[in-house]
């Protein structure tokens, strides 16, 4: 389309300029004519695709155009410029914020509109389109389109509605691709698969089939049964008319192929009736391992039923080949009777797969020790250890002691490879391995692979610094995330002691350079931003060297890292220039899950001040409250969609702007959620509805697509979660009444229902509650469904009685490990007697799975370590590793007790000091058994001491913490800045923190981050001397830890800048203490306002939809809009 189409409507617009003849339809092309009419018509969308598909075959010249402005004057339509604009914008309006609108419109499409929207939409391999000289970026186009949720589903409802029809199979199961990767848990409910094709042909049915499998874990359970019914038609429908015996099978070696993973919904009796040589040419498929390697939803009994007709086919189930075409199947070979140890090896080879089973994992670990017996047969575990596979899991902490260093060397190319080992048997192995290599080199610890976090700290710290730093480069250097953070900083303090950490820093990649303290960052030179790309940064290390490479540096450059939009200050955002902030506002934008709430509501000022007509929507959210008002109309939908996609935790509203908030996404939703395009919008800000609105406003088809959301939902309260279960009754019916499938997409939410409905539950499908159960949290947050997942698995299994050689358990039900392992945190309900009576060899194997039961009581954590002592000896006699894996069982040992123990490993110090709960005099028995057994004192203790003593440091006397070294504190002062000690003891690290930084009136926004709850220990006098410009900089647990009668010292002006988080986090004592003008400073801070910065009074300008949008965020979002707007060369922003 050239300029002269410009013209046309600017010749419209002026003087409405008589045509010197009559004009009729004919003198137009038939399609040109149609789309003058639409255009007539406000059929906008139509006139866009059919001068589309025009243009495609035709040539735009001036006398056609001649004969388009003559026709508007034939038929009277005399508009100005001005009235179609109003014409276009309103029609825009429906189309960009009404997907249902747009679902409509598209529906009304002829064929040939349709296959051309198709095709500009998914087949258009261009980047750009050109309409004439006009030229599009129609790539940034179409993603801007795709991102839309409400929109995306609307493209997924018309492509199943008309695409079929109008175009090839083939091509709407490719258009059914693209859509569905954006949300296919959402847009493929069981109601949406009653709308597939049931009339295919045979290469379209195969590529449709194979979507739905590569969606398979994407969807609900009661989808994936949909879509198996689907598939199952088509199939049966398919041998029906090729097959006249109606007595055989529809179940062919072809149909479990394109089945695959919806095999499992096989029913027992339709497997049972397979043909013997269909099942053996399904299995003699090339494919067929592959496919059975994803069957990880399969149960025991359609297992069983399978390798019954493999076995029955002909196939030699004791083969090596025929083991490796079984995939996951192997998981329940049954068939062990006069098994040589061979076949058992290669059973055990394959079921390395098994721990992606969903569920079943005790069964698999009986069938594994059984195997493993046979594989052991004749020989030592010393010569079978390499090829025993992830077997070797199972073994015993005494099985795994008894190796030889040389087995494990030998090994050590499987043992590396095998994931799910236990903390205790990796130290064992490690060690093995290390004695027989003797020296620890950057080669050997290379051949570890993940056993290297067995390596302890000591021995670490002892590589020479070129051998760390070419570990952290290398293959090991995916591991250092495992390891613990004592650990990590013996790995850091060798190297930053070499003389040449500069030259390293560079190759700390990831989470692992968060450790780097921001006293080493002081002491190097050298930065540059490309160094710090791969790497992830505390808010510290970002402050300071955003601030130093900022002298040396544009802004695009630093921000373009990514994780130092962390250290961009407010005085930064202020100081920036208009342009240089629009123009990288981008990047804000793109990593706003690494600002801070403060950051947020500085970024929100920034852009109201320089250009409030066009800011995000979203961002009014972190301005005060009042500034909601301007969320209205066209606003509302770009508003809802970015902050459902952000989250409002991220947001971090006070309690009072919360409710604003979720009054004005009530109102943007007309009171209502409707249906699924109102739950798309909507996003995870649908965690955070009121309870009466969830009851009142939410319609059942809503509920059906908002289950999934809901699932995602972190801090559900009570009341919303009783309503949730008012709809789910609602959705699905009374309780005893559910499908397994149904039960499964409830999910989490059946711990809303009461005991007796649970208990039901557990009997129809004990399989499913047992899967659900081990996603819940402790018990304190679903005791009812524990409880009847504890009598389920209880009766299921019968009473195991020990022998007679205990009098006191002779009428005793003793705990046995498969039962520990499926109970997990339901093993809380097993009784202290209970557990005093089991067996010795069932404590050993499973110690760590029961210190990792957070529900347990004191008596029972008690009754655990008296078994510990019964099976391990006396308490001088435990070795590191078995101190390592109580876990919280260790919380049971007395004061007197933990002195006993053998404390010299700073490894098994640090395990111990990560749970919660020790005494004071328990913690000061920890931190003196540690000096004592490893023969130091406060003054010698190295930074990865420290860390490594974790919450036992807050037991330090003020004498103790003063006789730590300095630099080994310096180092170690992020970590200690995590520690919620008591204020004597936080007062006293703020004296060395003094040490290291300078006097506390003089630190920093970097410094005060770093420090963390050190903070909290400042006086009076210190407090009121920090500037008001560095509240926001204190962290959230340090504004908790300051006491009330400190607290009460901050002026006014401070409390007014401690930014929205820190706001929040004043407690109830210390608000207790505040004066009238401090509470009102403290309200206007959780508010999110600035009184001093400019843009904030009353005569600011409201939003204005006719501006110009910012680069990025504006709410002209649509794809559609852009389309629209370039083919009436108008810009119409709103």
């Amino acid at each position: 389309m050239s300029r002269l189409l410009k013209m046309c409507f600017l010749l419209i617009s002026m003087n409405h300029a008589k045509v010197t003849h009559s004009q009729n339809s004919e003198d137009l092309p038939p399609l040109l004519h149609k789309a003058v009419e639409e255009v007539i018509a406000g059929k906008y969308l139509n006139a866009l695709l059919d001068i589309l598909y025009f243009q495609s075959s035709n040539v735009w010249t001036a006398d056609l155009l001649t004969k388009v402005v003559a026709y508007f004057h034939a038929q009277e339509v005399m508009f100005t410029l001005s009235s179609l604009q109003m014409s276009i914008k309103s029609y825009l309006k429906n189309l960009l914020y009404q997907p249902r609108q747009l679902l409509s419109e598209l529906q009304q499409l002829d064929q040939q509109q349709f296959q051309t929207a198709m095709k500009y939409l998914f087949n258009s391999k261009k980047e750009h389109l050109e309409i004439g000289n006009i030229i599009l970026d129609w790539g940034k186009t179409r993603e801007r389109i795709f991102q839309s949720p409400g929109v995306n589903r609307t493209l997924f409802l018309v492509t199943l509605d008309k695409c079929f029809l109008a175009l090839s199979a083939l091509d709407c199961v490719d258009i059914l691709s693209q859509v569905l990767q954006v949300s296919a848990v959402n847009y493929l409910q069981p109601d949406v698969v009653g709308s597939l094709p049931n009339l295919l042909l045979e290469d379209a049915f195969r590529n449709l089939s194979s979507l739905f499998k590569d969606l398979y874990d994407r969807t609900s359970a009661s989808t994936q049964r949909a879509l198996y019914g689907w598939m199952k038609q088509i199939l049966q429908k398919s041998h029906n008319m090729s097959e006249f015996n109606e007595s055989t099978s529809w179940i062919s070696a072809e149909s479990l192929w394109i089945l695959g993973r919806y095999m499992v919904h096989l029913p027992l009796e339709e497997i049972l009736k397979i043909s013997l040589n269909e099942v053996r040419l399904f299995i003699s498929y090339d494919n067929a391992t592959k496919q059975l390697d994803t069957v990880y939803d399969i149960t025991p009994e359609l297992a069983q039923a399978l390798l019954e007709r493999i076995n029955s086919s002909g196939f030699d189930m004791r083969n090596t080949s025929s083991i490796y075409r079984l995939g996951l199947l192997v998981c329940f070979y049954d068939d062990l009777e006069q098994m040589d140890a061979a076949v058992a090896r290669a059973l055990l080879h394959q079921m390395i797969k098994c721990n992606q089973l969903r569920g079943f994992q005790a069964k698999v670990h009986e069938l594994k020790s059984r195997l493993l017996n046979i594989a052991m047969q004749n020989q030592t575990l010393n010569d079978t250890l390499g090829s025993l596979s992830d077997a070797v899991v199972g073994l015993t902490s005494s099985q795994l002691e008894s190796l030889s260093p040389q087995a494990v060397h030998n090994a050590v190319a499987t043992l590396n490879q095998v994931s799910g080992w236990a903390k205790s048997q990796v130290m064992i192995l490690s060690s093995k391995y290390l004695s027989y290599e003797k020296v620890l080199s950057f080669y050997n610890v290379s051949q570890m692979g993940a056993l290297v976090t067995g390596i302890g700290t000591w021995s670490l710290h002892s590589m020479s610094p070129r051998e760390l730093a070419q570990m952290i480069r290398g293959t090991t250097s995916q591991y250092l995330s495992d390891l613990s953070p004592a650990q990590q900083q013996g790995i850091l303090r060798k190297i930053a002691s070499s003389g040449d950490f500069s030259s390293s820093v560079k190759d700390i990649q990831g989470a692992f350079f968060k450790e780097v303290s921001l006293s080493d960052l002081w002491k190097q030179t050298g930065y540059n931003s490309a160094m710090l790309n791969e790497k992830e940064l505390r808010s510290s290390q970002a402050l300071y060297l955003y601030e130093l490479l900022s002298k040396e540096n544009h802004p695009v450059d630093l921000l373009s890292t990514g994780q130092l939009v962390k250290g961009v200050t407010c005085q930064l955002f202020e100081s920036m220039d208009t342009d240089i902030f629009l123009n990288n506002f981008k990047f804000f934008e793109m990593n706003l899950h690494l600002l801070s709430p403060y950051q947020v509501n500085c970024l929100a000022w920034k852009f109201w001040k320089v250009s409030n007509a066009s800011i995000p929507p979203f961002l009014l959210l972190a301005l005060p409250s009042e500034y909601l008002e301007y969320v209205t109309g066209p606003l509302c939908v770009p508003f809802l969609e970015r902050v459902g996609k952000t989250g409002m935790d991220l947001l971090n509203p006070s309690l009072h702007k919360r409710d604003a908030v979720l009054q004005k996404v009530q109102e943007c939703l007309n009171n209502s959620i409707a249906d699924e395009y109102d739950v798309d919008l909507l996003g995870n800000l649908i965690c955070h509805l009121p309870p009466a609105f969830l009851h009142d406003r939410m319609s059942l088809k809503a509920m059906a697509a908002a289950l999934h959301q809901f699932k995602l939902c972190q801090q559900l309260s009570h009341e919303q979660k009783i309503e949730i279960k008012y709809k789910l009754l609602q959705l699905y019916g009374p309780s005893n009444n559910w499908t397994a499938e149904a039960t499964l997409d409830v999910g989490p939410f059946i711990v809303l229902l009461s005991k007796e409905e649970l208990n039901v539950l557990a009997v129809k499908f004990p399989d499913t509650i047992l899967q659900i159960a081990k996603t819940i949290g402790p018990v304190s947050s679903a005791e009812e469904l524990l409880s009847a997942v504890f009598e389920s698995v209880s009766n299921g299994t019968g009473r195991v009685l020990l022998s007679l050689s205990r009098a006191d358990c002779l009428r005793t039900r003793a705990p046995s490990s498969n039962e520990i392992i499926k109970l997990g945190e339901a093993n809380v309900f097993w009784s202290v007697q209970e557990l005093k009576c089991m067996d010795p060899e069932t404590f050993d194997k499973n110690v760590e799975l029961l210190g990792g039961v957070s529900g347990f009581n004191i008596s029972q954590l008690t009754a655990l370590k008296e078994k510990a002592k019964q099976v391990w000896g006396l308490l001088p006699d435990w070795r590191s590793y078995q101190i390592m894996s109580l876990g919280r069982i260790a919380l049971a040992l007395s004061a007197q007790e933990i002195p006993e123990l053998d404390l010299s490993s700073i490894d098994a110090v640090s395990a111990l000091a990560q749970h919660t709960g020790w005494t004071l005099s328990q913690a000061r028995a920890i931190l003196q058994g540690f000096l004592d057994d490893s023969g130091q004192t406060i003054s010698t203790l190295k930074s990865f001491d420290l860390v490594g003593l974790g919450a036992v440091l807050c037991a330090l006397n003020s004498t103790e913490i003063t006789s730590i070294r300095t630099a080994e504190f310096s180092a170690a002062i992020a970590r200690i800045g995590l520690l919620f000690c008591s204020t004597p003891v936080l007062r006293q690290f703020k004296k060395m923190t003094e040490s290291v930084f300078g006097a506390a009136p003089s630190w920093n926004g970097s410094v005060l981050q770093e420090i963390g709850t050190i903070a909290g220990g400042l006086n009076e006098d210190e407090l009121k001397a920090i500037d008001k410009s560095l509240m926001p900089y204190f962290q959230p647990s340090a504004v908790r830890h300051i006491p009330p009668e400190i607290f009460q010292a901050l002026s006014p002006e401070q409390i007014a800048n401690l930014g929205p988080e820190n706001a929040a986090m004043v407690t109830g004592w210390q608000r207790e203490h505040l004066d009238a003008a401090q509470l009102q400073s403290l309200g206007l801070a959780l508010d999110g306002a600035r009184s001093s910065s400019p843009g904030t009074q009353s005569t600011a300008a409201a939003p204005q939809e006719g501006q110009s949008p910012a680069p990025s965020g504006a709410p002209c979002l649509s794809g559609f809009g852009i389309w629209l707007c370039a083919v009436f060369t108008l810009h119409l922003p709103f």
